[in-house]
């Protein structure tokens, strides 16, 4: 009986350090400024830029232009497929690189790019048939744009993480 004693009051102790460590987090995490809100497709342009042969591939650069008046952030990897004129997927999705990513912050009218990579025709002679559209979900999100984009995807197909242009 004497055991039960200290022990309920160590049990108490510990919930009343646990409830005033709680309002205390929320009082300095409310205090914290507001974090940078996500770049919704509704707050981009979406484009694909001008190719860029390299040794045996091509590269693509998808653009992302921040249309709004506020700051607003990008992190990871788009999802990327090519889609015919019916809207319906060619092929499999365009697969990570694996690069190391970061979040890029994009100010009113920045432009960030991830990159779209597949082979050339004579390196990789196993193609799809030529896209309709490049369909572009930007990282983070649920909400696809297509671009209307005739590329032919020939052996591998690639896309990397956003990054601040140059």
């Amino acid at each position: 009986m004497s055991n039960v004693l200290p022990r309920a009051a160590a049990l108490a102790a510990a919930a009343l350090l646990t409830t005033t460590g709680a309002l205390m987090g929320a009082t300095q995490a409310s205090a914290l400024p507001t974090a940078t809100p996500t770049c919704r497709v509704a707050d981009l342009e979406l484009a694909v830029g001008e190719p860029d042969p390299a040794g045996g591939s091509v590269n693509y650069p998808i653009l992302f232009t921040n249309t709004t008046g506020k700051t607003c952030a990008l992190r990871g990897y788009p999802g990327v497929s090519v889609t015919d004129a019916r809207h319906h997927q060619i092929g499999t999705s365009a697969i990570r690189t694996g690069e190391p990513i970061s979040t890029v912050f994009l100010g009113p009218d920045d432009t960030v790019t991830a990159v779209m990579r597949t082979n050339t025709r004579s390196v990789a002679p196993n193609c799809r048939p030529k896209s309709t559209y490049v369909k572009v979900y930007p990282p983070n999100s649920g909400v696809a744009e297509e671009i209307r984009y005739s590329l032919r995807v020939c052996g591998m197909f690639e896309i990397s993480p956003v990054e601040a242009s140059d």
